[in-house]
């Protein structure tokens, strides 16, 4: 039976693929997005998250503490008397994980709905992952995406899923690099493969104001999947400034190389042209 890290369940979620679904976030990601507002799933490990602004001072957190570095072993979270703290990752055998998914499942497919597996990358714990889906199959199964993962294992996941929904954060390699901190290639090749593919997908674009808001980039991104067979469309998800304050809690600073203040650009026309149904989220 194979493990993985799981950092968040979130009930009765209605923005991540068709009906009321729930959405579990995989632990872990190879990408390090200048805008991520998800810190947490970024590292694989456990992580203590800590609310600053409303600690009173008891000291009850550092009187209980035995280790010099923190191992995350939530001794502090229990006896913190506003509840400040919490620890960002559980792990979970893909059976107990399944059978907590699967509660209640009359109210998701009568609503058309299912689960959502989205992260952190739910690719980077692949075992985990299709150990997971046979275990909460017949139920819709919708996987959130950077597409950064060996083709064997994207292939996999496009064959077993129901519904792809895959950032395309840019379309030049330079600056994908730049504010990802990967290349761009093995996820384009993955999208071609998507396009080819007879599984239902959405493209979903992280508008970055200054970064990834160009006319060409958004035009060069609809040339890409505009013969897509299977496409349902593009959402466009404009930049949120929730950011900060999870960096905060964990003890990182937030360093977004782009201007946090500035209007992002919404070219939504340039996917109407292609016929591609776009929609802003």
């Amino acid at each position: 039976m194979s493990k993985g890290t799981v950092f968040n369940i979130e009930e009765f979620a209605v923005h991540d693929g068709p009906g009321i679904r729930k959405l579990v976030f995989f632990k872990g990601c190879p990408l390090r997005c200048s805008w991520c507002h998800n810190p947490e799933g970024l590292s694989f490990c456990k992580e203590l998250m800590i609310s600053h602004a409303a600690c009173i001072k008891c000291n009850r957190c550092k009187e209980i503490c035995t280790n010099e570095v923190c191992i995350a072993c939530g001794k502090c979270v229990e006896v913190c008397p506003l509840r400040l703290r919490k620890i960002a990752g559980r792990e979970y055998e893909a059976q107990e994980l399944a059978e907590i998914l699967l509660k209640g499942k009359e109210v998701l497919t009568d609503s058309g709905g299912g689960i959502t597996i989205s992260g952190g990358e739910p690719l980077s714990q692949p075992e985990f992952l299709f150990n997971l889906i046979d275990f909460i199959k017949p139920v819709n199964i919708a996987i959130e995406t950077s597409g950064y993962a060996e083709p064997e294992i994207f292939q996999k996941m496009v064959s077993v899923t129901d519904l792809v929904m895959m950032d395309i954060k840019h379309t030049d390699n330079l600056i994908h690099k730049q504010f990802t901190g990967v290349s761009n290639e093995l996820i384009l090749a993955n999208l071609g493969f998507l396009c080819q593919s007879d599984t239902p997908f959405i493209i979903r674009i992280p508008l970055i104001p200054g970064v990834n808001d160009t006319i060409t980039n958004i035009e060069q991104t609809a040339v890409l999947i505009k013969d897509a067979g299977k496409l349902e469309g593009v959402e466009l998800l404009t930049y949120h400034k929730t950011a900060p304050a999870k960096y905060q809690m964990l003890g990182k600073e937030f360093k977004p190389g782009f201007d946090t203040e500035k209007k992002v650009n919404i070219w939504s026309a340039v996917f109407d042209k292609h016929n591609i149904k776009v929609s802003l989220l």
